[in-house]
């Protein structure tokens, strides 16, 4: 093993080993062994932006951050709520209240000391798509829930040439095994994709159709939606809304008719997968 002068093998082999000894600190061991080391200092010097820090998001957010991604721009405009416990990263006891991204961010430092993580409490709108794309972005995670601020998202990166990976309906689905990817044009069984698809052309005039890819590569599953079961506790009422920012006026679970499960092992692959999808496309 070749070292620098005055530090030790042993030395660089410890959490406090000093940053600047090696380009490639040993935190990012593993990974320069499977990018290259040129592939993990072009991740180092990327900026990519998550819309979205829920079950998918958040676990995106810190697979490009344990994957090197030198710069992340975190977006969610959400508090951290009690229900999100079963398939959010930062969804834990003394967290409950909190916004996801100033405790994403605060997360990710800790995975990657020397990255550079911006939280934006922000819910996504047409007017903000400006500000939050502003500069260089060389990756976009689409994370959200919204199906309006999705499929804007998705039209301004198409319109812009930014590469961007979309999630699709990971909710009400029990199977991993079960999630693909490809362009949105050519997505098979999930009901948001067709969604999207129709409201890129009624909303913002883009043709998607099967067979004639736009450059929008979707995160989905080939697995039939399940439908939500009773609770006990919604004592035949239905749903109620128990998250702390419920009366935020933009994006409320009040508003929801109808709240469908989820599983961790299906969001978070959802999220690793979308990571996948720009780490490779990064490193080139």
């Amino acid at each position: 093993m070749v070292s620098a002068a005055n530090d030790s093998p042993t030395d660089l082999r410890t959490e406090e080993a000093p940053e600047s000894t090696y380009k490639t600190h040993r935190r990012f061991d593993r990974a320069a062994r499977l990018f290259s080391e040129p592939g993990l200092h072009r991740l180092m010097g990327a900026r990519v932006l998550v819309f979205g820090m829920g079950g998918v998001g958040s676990f995106a957010a810190e697979s490009l951050a344990r994957s090197g991604v030198g710069h992340l721009t975190l977006v969610d405009f959400d508090d951290v709520c009690v229900t999100n416990t079963n398939r959010q990263l930062h969804a834990m006891r003394g967290n409950i209240g909190k916004p996801k991204v100033e405790i994403m961010a605060e997360r990710l430092r800790l995975v990657s000391p020397t990255a550079t993580v911006e939280p934006v409490r922000r819910f996504y709108r047409e007017e903000d798509a400006d500000e939050l794309l502003a500069g260089r972005v060389d990756y976009v995670i689409d994370a959200i829930d919204s199906i309006a601020a999705k499929v804007h998202l998705l039209a301004t990166c198409v319109t812009r040439g930014i590469p961007i990976v979309s999630s699709m309906g990971a909710a009400a689905r029990i199977d991993p095994t079960r999630v693909r990817t490809a362009d949105l044009a050519d997505t098979e069984v999930c009901p948001l994709a067709r969604d999207v698809r129709r409201l890129m052309r009624v909303k913002h005039g883009i043709e998607v159709k099967r067979g004639r890819p736009i450059g929008v590569t979707a995160v989905y599953s080939e697995e039939t939606p399940i439908a939500p079961a009773p609770v006990s506790y919604d004592e035949g009422q239905g749903f109620v809304c128990v998250c702390p920012n419920k009366d935020n006026g933009m994006y409320t679970c009040e508003k929801r008719a109808r709240i469908d499960g989820s599983a961790s092992f299906v969001t978070g692959t959802f999220g690793m997968v979308a990571a996948s999808v720009a780490v490779r496309a990064l490193i080139g």
